[in-house]
């Protein structure tokens, strides 16, 4: 009986006689991840605990920002029109926040692929993440790597079948989870949770849930690596992020080569042999399928798990860790360089002597160079820059504002007793979640007074408006100038709002408009 290698160079044999055609797309081969064990996989679990939690939790916690505003500490109120994130409140005005979040985020994924390859990928990225808690759901229900591949290949019977219907429930629950908690960010969780319960709620609620669920029990559940292969765009992206010194998973083909399960006989009998024992170990644990002692390839997410997988083995037969290991190019080249020219082999680039003379994990000692380089020295530069803006503009940024509309019909109005008045629409903004007063000024147009529609005010003082929490309010507002103080045709003039309480101001430059009058 022919063995996979075997069967595949034939087929390739015989449609390279023609006798076959090659299929355009490639049929998928299902993939059954081990479970494995090391300080990777439980570097990945407290990941992935620590971002389900943000996500699931993170609509009901509560923030106080007073009796006017709603105590979501994050929520986006498409009403509203708001952006709460704890104490920042967001106008649409100022979305150029989160454009600036956006782009920290997009120079940060590029800061952290040029140092330590495709980490974002391996361990943050939501598909990895549910494909993980998808996995752990799979593995209960069917069991590991073997009792899975077998059930896999039976015949549907009593127990199959229970046994399917089961994961895939959990699946569907976790997925109308997900969807579940997206729209809680929209809307106070309490009162949107008890809305969908009852079926109460806006029919757009219930058709996000459908949509998030299904594309994550279709992504998470039943796509797995092929969105990560074909989907992403990012795995076509990062190769221009790296260079020699980034970070990669790597095996370390100089040390393994030529592998073999019978290293003992092979060594015996005076033949060359590696590290490698050849035990798949490394490809049984991939949740991409792959083979890193291929070399890289777009498939790989660097989660590190063959990293695992090959230590516990190297371990277990008594020879040194990093056969697979995180490693720079530079580092590879220098290795396969010394390994070829007769030094140790021992030695591996996940590995270098310590003070006393012994192995030290490299991993934990990470050197600084392959942090302060040129290229990353431009990205945090770039990603502090932006940060340091944003954090500027939302230190300074007015919370109180005045925008001015001058009449355009009649411009000007010449009243009975020859003084000429001008009418405006002032728009005053209030963007604190609590009431406050402010004082209306003008300064700027000699002689001048003005008066409000439906408000009665001095006319030797400021204007007092009270201004509802988070909230704007027009008034219509009439500048009149006695005739005989009347200089141009049109002159520029300031009208000040003023916090009664406080010392934020705001300000607009209007004009004030004449007929030509002869003297």
């Amino acid at each position: 009986m022919l063995d996979r290698v075997e069967r595949e160079k034939l087929h390739a044999e015989v449609v390279e006689a023609g006798q076959v055609s090659q299929p355009l797309y490639a049929p998928r081969k299902k993939i059954f991840p081990k479970r494995a064990s090391g300080r990777f996989r439980r570097f990945k679990w407290i990941v992935m605990a620590i971002t389900l939690g943000i996500y699931y939790l993170t609509p009901w916690i509560r923030w106080d920002r007073g009796p006017y505003a709603p105590d979501q500490a994050v929520l986006v109120d498409l009403a509203g029109r708001r952006f709460y994130f704890f104490f920042i409140e967001i106008w649409p005005q100022e979305f150029f926040f989160v454009a600036g979040l956006l782009m920290m985020a997009g120079i940060g994924l590029f800061l952290v692929t040029s140092t330590v390859g495709r980490a974002w990928c391996g361990y943050t990225c939501p598909q990895t993440v549910w494909v993980d808690l998808f996995l752990v759901v799979e593995r209960a229900i069917e069991g590991d790597r073997n009792a899975r591949m077998k059930l896999d290949a039976g015949p549907w019977n009593a127990r199959k079948l229970v046994l399917r219907i089961s994961k895939h429930a959990i699946w569907l629950v976790i997925a109308a989870a997900t969807g579940g908690a997206w729209i809680f960010y929209f809307a106070d969780a309490p009162t949107l949770l008890f809305s969908v319960s009852a079926g109460t709620a806006a029919p757009v609620a219930y058709i996000t849930i459908a949509i998030l669920t299904a594309t994550t029990y279709v992504f998470g559940g039943l796509m797995r690596e092929q969105v990560c292969t074909y989907m992403c765009p990012w795995p076509r992206i990062q190769g221009a992020m790296l260079d020699e010194n980034s970070l990669t998973v790597t095996y370390n083909d100089w040390r393994g080569e030529p592998r073999s399960r019978h290293a003992k006989k092979m060594a015996a009998a005076g033949q060359s042999v590696g590290d490698c024992v050849d035990c798949d170990a490394c490809v049984t644990v991939c949740p991409m399928g792959i083979d890193i002692r291929d070399g890289q390839q777009l498939e790989c997410i660097t989660c590190a798990l063959c990293i695992d997988a090959c230590d516990g083995v190297m371990e277990k037969i008594g020879k040194e860790r990093g056969l697979i290991s995180y490693a720079t190019l530079s580092d590879y080249n220098a290795n396969m360089m010394l390994a070829t020219s007769g030094g140790s082999q021992t030695i591996s680039p996940a590995l270098v002597r310590g003070t006393d003379g012994r192995l030290v994990d490299k991993v934990a000692h990470f050197r600084l160079g392959n942090i302060f380089r040129l290229r990353t020295f431009i990205y945090m530069g770039a990603w502090s820059f932006v940060g340091i803006a944003l954090l500027y503009a939302l230190l300074v940024r007015d919370r109180l504002e005045v925008n001015v509309l001058h009449d355009r019909n009649p411009q000007f109005v010449t009243l009975s007793d020859g003084s000429i008045r001008n009418g405006y629409t002032v728009k005053l903004l209030n963007m604190v979640p609590r009431p406050r007063t402010v004082l209306l000024t003008i300064d700027g147009l000699p002689g001048a007074t003005l008066s409000v529609v439906g408000i009665d005010h001095p006319q030797d003082g400021p204007l007092e408006i009270s201004l509802e929490p988070d909230r704007l309010k027009a008034i219509k507002v009439y500048v009149r100038q006695p005739r005989d103080l009347v200089q141009d045709v049109s002159r520029n003039f300031r009208i000040t709002i003023q916090d009664a309480a406080g010392s934020e101001a705001a300000n607009y430059v209007a004009s004030f408009n004449a007929p030509e009058l002869s003297r």
